[in-house]
């Protein structure tokens, strides 16, 4: 006798990469972020030609840094011995995003802020740590980043992580009810960094079941989510 007995089929999704949107006009401005943007929108009236912009994982610094660059035409650098990062800055804006995670040349990071300071130009830098923690090595590369203009973005509040979690549905053409928000909001870690992972999983679930965007699947992402946290394997 056939075997009656369904058997259920996933779909599986393909892991294709959503473009966030990232102008000016998508940017989304709310406490932790508001000084920040404040400095970028200045550009080129800052305080000083080089600027630093200090956050955790996923709190907006690279969306920043990508206005900036694109405003100022800005050249993305890497400071290695030997390269042409302090020449590139003669001329124009630089952009070197990472700067704490980065195994850059601290002479040659010194010569990029001195080419910036000579010459008129602006270096932007992004970090998750107060330059003060890097191990810089270099007496006077250490006294050039003491002098740069540091605006530290702090964690989102409830108001910015709705906004969040509303933009990256909507990245991905989805729409999700309000009161739905608000229960992954109020039970999630108060970061950038959780939203996007939150976000990513449920619409993976979401596309693997054929299904809808539903509580009982928030729900199931959450308990997996903060389980992960408790065992101490998130980033």
């Amino acid at each position: 006798m056939r075997d009656q007995s369904t058997k259920t089929i996933k779909q599986l999704p393909l892991e294709l990469p959503h473009d966030p949107a990232t102008s000016r006009d998508d940017l989304l401005v709310a406490g932790p972020l508001a000084a920040a943007v404040e400095l970028i929108d200045r550009w080129p009236d800052w305080p000083s030609p080089v600027v630093m912009l200090v956050g955790p994982a996923g709190s907006g610094k690279s969306h920043l840094a990508r206005i900036w660059s694109e405003h100022a035409d800005a050249r993305a650098i890497v400071p290695r011995a030997g390269d042409a990062s302090a020449t590139e800055a003669e001329t124009r804006a630089v952009l070197f995003e990472d700067a704490d995670r980065t195994d850059f040349d601290d002479t040659q990071l010194f010569h990029v802020i001195n080419s910036v300071r000579q010459h008129g130009s602006s270096l932007l830098m992004t970090a998750r740590t107060w330059p003060g923690m890097w191990p810089v090595a270099l007496a006077d590369l250490r006294s050039r980043l003491k002098a740069a203009t540091v605006v530290e973005i702090g964690e989102p509040d409830e108001e910015l992580l709705s906004q969040v979690i509303v933009k990256l549905f909507a990245d991905r053409q989805l729409q999700v009810e309000p009161k739905l928000v608000d229960y992954v909001v109020s039970r999630m870690e108060r970061s950038m960094q959780a939203a996007q992972q939150i976000v990513d999983r449920v619409d993976f679930l979401a596309l693997a079941r054929g299904s809808r965007i539903t509580r009982a699947l928030v729900q199931e992402v959450l308990a997996e989510y903060n389980g992960q946290e408790d065992d101490g394997q998130g980033d």
